[in-house]
């Protein structure tokens, strides 16, 4: 038996009761994976998420000696375990890793569910049927592995973590495929060459959809989740449940005038925290800008759960708060 990595967090094991729900919830076992396999795949998340936490919180540390971010721990406790992996959608994560295993029924299971929203997606992007349905079915070879790697079949969504649906994590793989289709494009014909056969140019249907990068996913879940709790209440009750200030305020017993000022303070301070984490992962200041237009939408992530929320998520938007409003 090999020693444990104390920078790993300890495996999800088979006996675990809270391991074998998780199993019983996804389904795993309807595509022939088995308890033990499903256990291997919790733990692979798990140090995944954690070698990215931590890479957040320690080039934040280095980027400022005067912050007061806490050093992450080098491992996650059991509590932190059972919660992390509460938060998973486990019934696309067994789908997604049974179809990139090559489960026949798995892959019926994915196209009943995501054949018709791929091509729906793909017309939104290029804004054309025949064009969205050619970058739908280019995605499906990514998806179902068409290339292999040292003998092995290699599927996109192998790389598919659960932190989000899987719905929108398909969305995001369907706009990066466009924006690289688009940029291989640029490159191989020019601007004149366009001009000449007459090329209308899709400039802002590109700027406008651009794949969101999984370190402003692990950004915004840790500064949403850094919170005090009245400041998490107060952003999920605005942004979220849509509730107006003068309920907040009632809910708080303040004034509205304080919800107000609150709610602008803490937009503000969590937009700050992100850029300065992104920034901290490697993003130019220019990068990590424009990482923070993205959709609330096309964010694999449960914004609601970052919040520690009960009811259902809709577009985290840049609205303000001005005392005195009526309603949504």
């Amino acid at each position: 038996m090999s020693a444990r990595n104390p920078g790993h967090p300890e495996p999800a094991t088979v006996s675990n009761p809270a391991v074998l729900e998780l199993y019983r919830k996804s389904r795993a076992d309807e595509f022939g994976i088995t308890a033990g396999e499903f256990a291997a795949i919790l733990d692979e998340v798990a140090r995944k998420a954690l070698a990215l936490s931590v890479s957040v919180n320690s080039s934040s540390s280095v980027t400022s000696s005067s912050s007061s971010v806490t050093s992450p721990s080098s491992s996650l406790s059991s509590r932190e375990k059972r919660e992390f992996f509460s938060r998973l959608h486990v019934e696309d994560l067994a789908l997604a890793r049974a179809c990139a295993a090559g489960n026949e029924r798995a892959w019926q299971v994915f196209m009943i569910r995501f054949r018709e929203k791929l091509y729906d997606a793909g017309r939104q992007i290029t804004r054309d049927d025949a064009s969205g349905r050619e970058l739908a079915d280019s995605v499906y070879a990514e998806l179902y592995g068409t290339q292999t790697r040292e003998g092995q079949r290699r599927s996109k969504l192998f790389s598919y973590g659960g932190r989000g649906p899987l719905g929108g994590w398909l969305r995001t793989v369907l706009a990066q495929e466009y924006i690289n289709h688009y940029r291989k494009q640029r490159r191989l014909v020019s601007l004149d060459q366009e001009c000449e056969e007459g090329a209308q140019f899709p400039a802002a249907t590109a700027a406008a959809i651009t794949a969101v990068d999984e370190r402003l996913e692990v950004a915004v879940d840790e500064a949403l989740r850094s919170l005090a709790a009245e400041g998490r209440f107060i952003l999920a009750s605005y942004f979220l449940d849509e509730r107006t200030l003068a309920e907040i305020a009632r809910a708080l017993s303040v004034h509205e005038s304080t919800i107000s000022r609150k709610v602008e303070k803490l937009t503000k301070n969590v937009r700050k925290q992100i850029l300065k984490s992104l920034i901290g992962m490697g993003m130019s200041r220019r990068e990590a800008e424009e990482a923070l237009t993205a959709d609330a939408r096309d964010l694999s992530l449960d914004i609601r759960a970052s919040l520690s929320q009960d009811s259902a998520p809709v577009t985290f938007s840049n609205r303000g708060a001005k005392a005195g409003e009526g309603g949504t």
